[in-house]
């Protein structure tokens, strides 16, 4: 995995539009960031030395939707947190959850799989999606996660996604609690 130097500023190069539209927002918005590009990080495995060059864990975020697919759900939780479907149904009183379509996400969040992060709730206009974010995180001082794509990186001090990029959006925060892995 290359990765690049760490940045404070925005890309000066053209971007593709959503990760564009991301910059512009945290800008118009003035939220700081730290920020490194990268080989697209499709897997947890491929952000563990993002989050070494960061100094913070990326996140990992699963778009979730119930068996009738009326309820959408992004879910932000830490790469050693479990995620079972049981566990997290019963915490938010849906039916079974299972992963929504890559096209779902497409259409509700504007990005492709492997790109999720809780930046792409800017692109859910409707407010169709809500956020599942895990205990842990919110209690972190930073979050790491993409600019709506999976070449970049970026580290955002949490407060300011919770009060500031959320009201923003209209999406408020239902907090959940996974299970950490067992190691044996």
């Amino acid at each position: 995995m290359t990765i690049s130097q760490i940045y404070t500023t925005p890309p000066t190069d053209p971007r593709p539009p959503v990760e564009q539209a991301t910059f512009d927002l945290l800008e118009k918005l003035h939220i700081p960031y730290e920020r490194v590009e990268h080989d697209p990080a499709d897997t947890m495995e491929d952000c563990r030395a993002i989050s070494e060059a960061l100094c913070v864990r990326v996140c990992k975020n699963l778009f979730l939707c119930n068996r009738q697919q009326t309820q959408f759900y992004l879910l932000c939780m830490p790469a050693s947190k479990l995620f079972k479907t049981k566990d997290l149904s019963a915490q938010i009183h849906s039916a079974r959850l299972s992963f929504a379509s890559g096209e779902k996400m497409e259409e509700l969040l504007g990005v492709t799989p492997g790109s999720a992060s809780i930046l792409a709730l800017m692109n859910d206009k409707e407010g169709a999606v809500q956020l599942l974010l895990d205990r842990t995180l919110y209690s972190k001082e930073y979050i790491g996660c993409h600019p709506c794509k999976n070449t970049g990186t970026l580290k955002l001090e949490t407060s300011d996604v919770l009060n500031i990029f959320l009201p923003y959006t209209g999406h408020k925060v239902r907090l959940v609690d996974l299970p950490e892995y067992q190691t044996a």
